[in-house]
């Protein structure tokens, strides 16, 4: 019996730059030239001012966890082997949020508010996914 594979995203024009920054282990946002503000996921325009003058910038990938959930039901065959596993929403030190996987967390290690790292998992040749990784209580991130 072949082994689940895991479903990947399929980069656009729009989305490569994220996801290439990804490969290398960075995450990079939209940021708008005109206001300043950061925003995920991509767009063609500011969702602030709507001005199409949006950069890739570099961000520090540290947040904290705005809400999260525990999946006990795996949503394909590749996360069964994984249950249970934590999701959360993390609401980015920039301001987007962002869902991840919690890597190596369980529901006793949660709550809002824990600070988080994105960190990155290589899943094929030239892609890698978000994750985030619990920062130790009072981490000064």
């Amino acid at each position: 019996m072949p082994e689940p594979q895991r479903p990947l995203p399929q980069p656009t024009d729009l989305t490569r730059p994220y996801w290439e920054a990804a490969a290398m282990g960075e995450l990079h946002l939209q940021r708008c030239g005109a206001c300043g503000r950061w925003q995920f996921y991509p767009r063609p325009f500011c969702l602030a001012c709507e001005s199409g003058e949006l950069h890739w910038q570099r961000a520090s990938g540290l947040g904290k966890v705005y809400t999260y959930t525990v999946n006990h039901r795996a949503p394909n065959p590749f996360m069964k082997a994984r249950l249970p596993y934590v999701v959360a929403i993390v609401e980015l030190d920039e301001g987007p949020r962002l869902m991840a996987n919690v890597l190596g967390a369980t529901s006793a290690d949660m709550a809002i508010g824990r600070r988080v790292q994105i960190t990155f998992e290589p899943v094929a040749d030239g892609l890698a996914l978000p994750q985030c990784s619990l920062l130790a209580d009072g981490a000064a991130a």
